[in-house]
């Protein structure tokens, strides 16, 4: 059942980006009286489909083929290779017979829907959600770092005050671009002195690899809920108890407990505790895993939240937008520069388990903007058979005020086709690999 609903939640937000996206095209090549002769969803690759129906000139209709979708433009060379059209005369209402600038229009028409839905999404989920944040200064405990962070050399109880002597705000500066793109300087404060600590340039892949979380608030070590059939439930703790000592050691922190707690893997354990005032101890048994089994107090540090107007939610929105889009651009240069892994790169079965397996509309509109603005990028990728393909060829025409010849766009589209389906047989053989855990 969770992978169906993954598989839901990934086929509604792709369909919806792939539908849009074509619709740009569609409306756009119309505009220009350019002839559009299919309209679909998915490919229908060898002629084979799941439905369609005609109504006017235009055949619509979902293929069996999940890869994406297209638009037939009468004219044009493009997934389909209708070489045979291109054969014959020129014809006014074809996309060949169009100025060049109608043509780079229609080109782009996908891409602009995909950045304005994009930006759309975010503006109606800051009008209506506002943005929540942690400000950072009430993170007065210092930081808790997972391995990656710790590898750098931040520790528990580090309080990070800016990222490239900028001040740092919102606590969640600390897991955007600014920092993850790494080659970036932290100004730290531990204990009674200022520290420097440098982000290197391939932080992005340590912490794609998702080995362990990059930092989060240092919390407390006050039980908010119990793991049911864990040893800290069945020895007697209960939610509110503040865990004081581990195996006689005392601990304030959260932190503080795991370490103690692995040494004892499959064995039991003194935990102290203070209940309304009270010192108890109890004799904790210790899963093979090191877990006690309770989970901290999350809402210890209080969040804010800024709510936004209509029109008041627009740049915020569209801000979040753009961020998405060059974040892609700075991702893609590190690959290309192989600063960042290719192994980062994620097909359809990556994105559907980013989705979940449970549904929560805010969760799902915030990941289809995130892949509209992905997608916008991806498909401005200068790679034969991608829109960005097609307006590099246009922008040549319009330079040397003569069309490229209808043979080099052809293997140029077989090139790019190749190029594409490697990338996408990549992808899903990274995934796979990380299912079995390599």
């Amino acid at each position: 059942m969770n992978g169906l609903i993954m598989a839901g939640q990934l086929l509604l937000g792709l369909s919806l980006l792939v539908i849009l996206h074509e619709l740009g095209h569609f409306l756009a090549a119309r505009a220009f009286g350019i002839k559009v002769e299919k309209f679909y969803l998915f490919f229908d690759a060898w002629g084979f489909k799941l439905f369609s129906f005609k109504k006017g000139d235009v055949e619509y209709g979902v293929g069996w083929l999940p890869l994406g979708g297209y638009v037939k433009i009468a004219g044009m060379i493009d997934e389909s290779m209708d070489t045979e059209q291109l054969a014959q005369p020129a014809q006014p209402w074809e996309f060949r017979s169009k100025p060049a600038w109608q043509r780079l229009i229609v080109m782009l028409g996908g891409i602009i829907v995909n950045v304005i839905v994009g930006i759309i999404i975010f503006w109606m989920l800051t009008f209506k959600y506002g943005e929540t944040f942690t400000p950072n200064s009430a993170v007065v405990n210092g930081i808790q770092v997972g391995k990656v962070a710790s590898d750098i050399g931040l520790k528990n109880g580090d309080k990070i005050l800016a990222i490239n002597g900028n001040k740092v705000i919102r606590f969640e500066e600390l897991k955007s671009s600014k920092v993850l793109m790494g080659n970036t300087m932290l100004t730290v404060i531990r204990g009674d002195k200022t520290i420097e600590i440098k982000v290197p340039d391939d932080f992005l892949n340590k912490v794609a690899d998702g080995k362990s979380l990059f930092a989060e608030p240092r919390l407390k070590t006050i039980v908010d809920s119990l793991m049911a059939g864990y040893g800290a439930e069945k020895a007697g703790i209960k939610v509110g108890d503040k865990i004081t000592a581990v195996d006689g050691i005392p601990v304030n922190y959260q932190d503080e407990v795991k370490p103690l707690a692995l040494k004892k893997k499959g064995k039991n354990i003194a935990v102290s505790v203070n209940r309304n005032g009270q010192p108890l101890q109890f004799n904790v048994k210790v899963d093979t895993s090191g877990a006690i089994g309770f989970y901290g107090h999350f809402n210890e540090i209080q969040r804010k939240t800024i709510n936004y107007g209509f029109f008041a939610a627009l740049p915020v929105g569209a801000n979040m937008a753009w961020s998405t889009f060059t974040d892609n651009a700075k991702g893609i240069g590190k690959m290309i520069t192989g600063k960042v892994s290719a192994r980062n790169i994620s097909s359809p079965i990556g994105i559907a388990k980013v989705y979940g397996s449970t549904f929560d509309w805010v969760k799902f509109w915030t990941l289809t903007g995130l892949i509209s603005m992905a997608l916008a990028f991806m498909n401005l990728l200068p790679i034969p058979g991608l829109d960005g393909g097609h307006v590099v060829f246009l922008l040549i025409e319009m330079v040397q005020r003569k069309p490229v010849s209808e043979k080099v766009l052809e293997k140029a589209q077989i090139a790019g086709f190749v190029i594409l389906i490697s990338l996408m047989v990549f992808a899903f053989g990274n995934d796979i690999l990380k299912i079995f855990g390599k």
